[in-house]
């Protein structure tokens, strides 16, 4: 007997039909003996209509401000989720099965006030792990907890995820399904180029680089608990046959494991190819070249919650000044650069540029530790392709490329191809 959670995203149940068949995955679990929890998020498309109702209130009312009260967001945008774990546990119900729902702030899910965007606190296990003793199925409401306030907070897109994760790490389960629409984690996206493998193991720090430089797989918070807390994760995917053969295998079910880099025997120098679209550049002229010039430019950026990644740095040849160039997202953009203009003055630059249109592609792999000449072969495969690469960020796993949009799909079908990762 094990313990499972299990987690399932909105296209996975995104009708009763779907329901009925994730009910159907949950039952095959039961029916071998484990204990059972399950995390759910809200139904197909339904989040983006609460949060188009949220953000039309202010305007349906004719208020002069668009903005609104997020602890309000909060309370109709976790709605989503009660709803589904209510059905799908009816559907556990009809099968027979001993099946409650419960939502984020009953377990409790302890999470810090920022409304919108929360991140959990602390998950007291005790609760859950006594429904288990109860011969229980607990189906959580994803994507939400409790705030300090005592109010609902969800945890962002993707939150569901993370909500799952937390929930494993909380009652040491053996391991976490995220069911999704696709069986695994790919050497890059299949619609790009058809010849992408689903990977059978990756790495924590690999799932890590490959969710925030682009895979849409799995949510970046979650790949940080599951490998803060080391919980082995396997990507599944919802629309295969429960009953299939191999489906209701505990140590090796079918799809994606995410584990431990000492799980992986046979390390590839590349794993995969990830990319990311709607990057903007950004780049600050002669800037004055002294000490808390770059918390300046960047804690301000930061207050205002925009990412920004692949800096480099160029200074003049006198030493006074130096060049700054940054990429945030595209939606950005426009904030960014107001930002930017109020601290003009006191940081002290002459001029902003910005360009939106840009791609980031990346090259992702642990083997690339022990192995020299990764970054030459991407450079080389693209100048012969003729794309021009406008910045370089390197870590110890991954090389990122910022090249023009219209080059994105030849950029990853090229990496991908150089690096021998469409032969089996």
């Amino acid at each position: 007997m094990a313990r499972i959670v299990m987690k399932f995203g909105g296209t996975s149940v995104a009708d009763l039909p779907r329901i009925h068949n994730v009910a159907r995955h949950v039952k095959r679990e039961v029916d071998a003996g484990h204990e059972v929890a399950v995390v759910v998020s809200a139904m197909s498309g339904k989040t983006n209509e609460l949060v188009a109702w949220v953000q039309g209130m202010p305007k349906a009312t004719g208020a002069n401000s668009p903005f609104y009260d997020a602890r309000e967001y909060d309370a109709v945008v976790a709605s989503g989720e009660q709803v589904t774990s209510g059905l799908l546990a009816i559907a556990l119900q009809s099968m027979g099965i001993h099946a409650r729902s419960w939502q984020g702030w009953q377990i409790p899910i302890r999470t810090d006030n920022a409304h919108g965007a929360a991140r959990i606190a602390d998950i007291d296990g005790s609760f859950l792990i006594k429904r288990f003793g109860e011969g229980q199925v607990a189906v959580i409401a994803g994507f939400q907890g409790i705030a300090p306030d005592n109010r609902i907070a969800t945890l962002g897109r993707g939150g569901s995820d993370t909500s799952a994760v937390a929930i494993a790490a909380a009652v040491k389960a053996d391991r976490c399904d995220i069911y999704t629409d696709v069986d695994g984690v790919y050497t890059t996206d299949p619609r790009i180029e058809p010849k992408a493998r689903r990977l059978p193991k990756v790495s924590f720090e690999e799932m890590l680089e490959m969710a925030s430089l682009g895979a849409k797989v799995l949510q970046v918070r979650s790949v940080e608990l599951a490998m803060v807390h080391k919980v082995r994760t396997f990507v599944r995917s919802s629309f295969e046959d429960p009953d299939a053969p191999g489906m209701g295998d505990l140590l090796n079910p079918p799809g994606t494991l995410i584990c431990d880099e000492d799980e992986i025997v046979e390390q590839q120098v590349v794993t995969g190819i990830a990319y990311a679209r709607d990057e903007a550049q950004v780049s600050l002229r002669r800037v004055a070249d002294r000490p808390g010039v770059a918390a300046g430019i960047f804690g301000p950026l930061a207050e205002a919650n925009i990412n920004v990644d692949m800096i480099v740095q160029n200074i003049s040849e006198d030493g006074k000044f130096t060049d700054m160039t940054f990429t945030v997202p595209t939606g950005d953009l426009d904030k960014a650069r107001v930002v930017l203009d109020k601290v003009k003055q006191t940081v002290g630059f002459d001029v902003i540029q910005s360009e939106a249109g840009m791609s980031k592609v990346s090259v992702i792999g642990i083997g690339m530790r022990s192995h020299a000449g990764v970054a030459a072969t991407a450079f080389k495969a693209l100048s012969e392709k003729g794309i021009n690469i406008r910045a370089i960020t390197t870590s110890e796993i991954k090389i990122s490329i910022l090249i023009d949009s219209a080059y994105t799909e030849l950029a990853v079908r090229t990496l991908h191809s150089v690096y021998g990762l469409d032969k089996q």
